[in-house]
């Protein structure tokens, strides 16, 4: 059975946790739910942030109501063609970077030849520490 928080104005008390939520007590940093930047810490006292700024505050309610008035579940994902075909393009070029590492680690590689190849393995990672696909919400 789900439970139900209140709502208030848009707002939604007692929210499930989400993934991003760092566990009690760890030294995870909580992240904005729109944006992924980390959120400035906070004291104990008071609800915890869930957006760095307005701007993100809006973005986040922006979504929520289109997919709400697409009648689309709360969990899809939207991205542009544009988008999925960069993504696709970074993944296939970060695989093409492992699989080299892993090629040159089975010919007895020199120093200069490993610190050329794991340069050209970050390169092609580029931003990927960017890229958050979770639940948008709040």
């Amino acid at each position: 059975m789900r439970s139900r928080g209140r709502t208030t104005r848009g707002r939604h008390h007692g929210r499930a946790p989400r993934d991003s939520d760092p566990e009690p007590g760890s030294d995870e940093q909580r992240r904005c739910g729109w944006c992924r930047r980390v959120l400035p810490s906070q004291g104990a006292v008071g609800r915890p942030r869930l957006y760095c700024g307005q701007a993100c505050r809006q973005r986040a309610y922006e979504q929520r109501s289109a997919t709400a008035k697409a009648g689309l579940p709360g969990d899809v994902v939207l991205v542009s063609r544009n988008e999925l075909d960069g993504l696709q393009d970074r993944l296939y070029q970060l695989r093409c970077a492992l699989e080299d590492a892993q090629t040159l680690l089975t010919e007895k590689p020199t120093k200069a030849e490993l610190e050329r190849q794991l340069t050209e393995l970050i390169r092609s990672t580029g931003r990927l520490d960017r890229l958050w696909v979770s639940e948008r919400s709040g």
